[in-house]
């Protein structure tokens, strides 16, 4: 199989013949064979199995024809290996059994070392790149402000309170929890990378609940950090996060290569604000459970604005939800390369 690379091309702004595609959550619920595989398989056990985990991963690709493959696992994946207990449960999400209170608790945390301690996710890794994938394989960790939220707040959250509690009120500790989530975020995507990982993701999902000042104080020294470690693996690192336009310009002063934009803010307006980097983005996933008429105009509108440029990777502008049709993702996929090929020439 001829190795199809035009994301890696587009995340370093290199000219390429048509308009890379890929979709947050493209595996998962939208799907009826994952569907199938969900109701005798947990998330774990799906993770935990690298040949039915390469399945899942590599089944969008097939369905949809898109320019990559995202690994299908969770950003709780690696937090067992630091001593914390999190449970996924249905309907709820991530539960953490010991959330994170002092920092005594943050000092107990432990380090993760992929190769023992997930194994799993690497051998996924090696059979996907070395046997089924012929586009690039995109690793990813959450962010530590992501992470942090579950860890401090027990579970999901709609205002993450607790955790910005935390941060303001014992700022000695919420730096040292950064500072370990970071270390575990470098090694854990090296190891990924490592393993034949051609991208990084970095999910950031919930740092939109912060202001830009607090952003620049609290986290922008770590994510620096973390971003310029990740970088010295030699492959593209992408930020993404949801809520977070406001936080566009501190996430371009980052060393990253991509800059992943939720539906809130156009490409136009980030260009605006002086981004040169790649964009991905950014249609609203809302939008495909409309007509296609409406779809089409959508993608035209988010499509002349991407095309200015080669730095332009398509994507939505969070993840794809159940009630999607996976011949829309495959429809979708289909125009715009149809219509990026065309600009193209």
């Amino acid at each position: 199989m001829q190795f199809n690379d035009t994301i890696l091309k587009a995340a370093r702004g290199e000219a390429h013949a048509h308009t890379p595609v890929w979709f947050m959550r493209q595996a998962g619920r939208s799907q009826p064979e994952y569907r199938k595989i969900k109701e005798t398989h947990s998330l774990f056990d799906i993770t935990h199995d690298p040949e039915l985990c390469a399945y899942v991963t590599k089944l969008p690709v097939d369905q949809y024809n898109t320019d990559a493959a995202i690994l299908y696992k969770d950003i709780m994946s690696p937090l067992p290996a630091l001593g914390i207990d999190v449970e996924i449960k249905s309907g709820i999400g991530p539960v953490i059994h010991n959330p994170i209170k002092s920092i005594q608790d943050v000092e107990k945390l432990g380090e993760i070392n992929p190769e023992q301690d997930v194994p799993y996710i690497l051998d996924t890794i090696k059979l996907l790149t070395t046997e089924q994938l012929n586009v690039p394989l995109i690793g990813f960790t959450g962010a530590p402000f992501t992470l942090a939220s579950y860890m401090i707040e027990g579970g999901p959250s709609r205002n993450y309170n607790r955790t910005k509690a935390f941060m303001y009120e014992q700022p000695e500790a919420w730096h040292r929890l950064m500072e370990k989530l970071g270390d575990m975020c470098i090694t854990y995507t090296t190891a990924q990378v490592n393993a034949g990982c051609k991208m990084i993701q970095v999910f950031d999902s919930w740092v939109g609940a912060l202001n830009e000042e607090d952003y620049h104080i609290f986290i922008a020294p770590h994510m620096d950090r973390i971003i310029s470690g990740i970088k010295q693996t030699g492959v593209p690192v992408i930020m993404f996060g949801v809520g977070a336009s406001h936080l566009v310009s501190e996430w371009n002063q980052l060393p990253i290569d991509v800059l992943g934009l939720d539906w809130r803010m156009q490409i136009s307006k980030a260009r605006e604000l002086g981004v040169e980097k790649t964009i991905m983005g950014n249609l609203d996933p809302a939008m495909l459970i409309s007509d296609w008429s409406v779809i089409e105009s959508h993608l035209k509108r988010i499509l002349d604005q991407g095309l200015q440029s080669d730095k332009y990777i398509f994507n939505l502008g969070h993840g794809v939800f159940p009630e999607v049709q996976p011949d829309t993702l495959k429809r979708v996929s289909q125009f715009v390369h149809d219509y990026s090929s065309k600009y193209k020439q």
